[in-house]
């Protein structure tokens, strides 16, 4: 089976288990693959409340591996969560395991406060 079909049956298992609210938003993380990027997103509306990424320029001007990068990306959307008055979230791995950079996006956002 192709790769990419199976880690979307993957996606499709998970997003059928969890959705986010306004309050407890999804903490959804897409790794592609040079670059990482995570949103906060209400389901019920359809609307991403808050993104980060990996090409933000605070964030790509950094010497740093992907790991690194990952984590930074994990504690700005942390940031940005707490502007909101966020404070928990349902993580949403998109179908990748929960290892590497994916990983090290929970573990930023879990450092800058969030809970999930």
């Amino acid at each position: 089976m192709d790769k990419l079909i199976k880690r979307q049956k993957i996606r499709y298992r998970i997003r059928k288990k969890i959705a986010g609210t306004a309050t407890k938003p999804r903490l959804s993380v897409f790794r592609s693959n040079s670059e990482i990027y995570a949103q906060l997103i209400d389901d019920t509306t359809g609307q991403t409340l808050a993104a980060a990424s990996s090409r933000e320029k605070d964030i790509a001007a950094q010497p740093a591996p992907k790991v690194e990068k990952s984590k930074m990306v994990g504690a700005a959307i942390a940031r940005k969560a707490t502007e909101l008055g966020l404070t928990t979230c349902v993580f949403d791995r998109g179908g990748n395991l929960y290892h590497g950079r994916v990983k090290a996006v929970a573990d930023g956002a879990r450092e800058g406060g969030l809970q999930f």
